[in-house]
């Protein structure tokens, strides 16, 4: 019998354009990040599900680097009940609230599909 590893699987996920999480059954929690057992309950190989990708922002903060233009880091939480950290674009990174909706974009980043956000009110088809 052969498995992949949760973070390939995740990573699978991403590069098919679908934001993946995983859900334990034994205690009904979605669990995020993508492990080999439940963190709650310790249930073995928690399934997987897939995403709306529609969430809201938790927390964020503006970050400033030194010959860069100043960026955002957010906490997200998924309507499907967990909570990841990534950056919301398409919106200045001051503008960014706690509360906004937001939903997945996938993006290339140095060569790997990456998880973003943009705000959910954006209507446009992404590439």
């Amino acid at each position: 019998m052969t498995t992949t590893a949760p973070a390939l699987a995740y990573a699978a996920g991403l590069a098919a354009g679908q934001l993946r999480f995983q859900y334990c059954d034994g205690c009904e929690s979605a669990v995020f990040h993508p492990r080999v057992l439940c963190p709650t309950c310790g249930e073995p190989s928690p399934g997987w599900r897939t995403s709306t990708g529609l969430g809201t922002v938790y927390a964020t903060t503006v970050l400033h680097q030194r010959g860069a233009d100043p960026y955002n880091v957010a906490l997200i939480d998924l309507d499907e009940g967990f909570r990841m950290m990534s950056r919301v674009e398409d919106r200045a990174p001051e503008d960014v609230a706690i509360g906004d909706r937001v939903r997945l974009r996938v993006v290339e980043d140095a060569g790997a599909p990456l998880a973003v956000f943009v705000p959910a009110e954006n209507q446009e088809e992404d590439a």
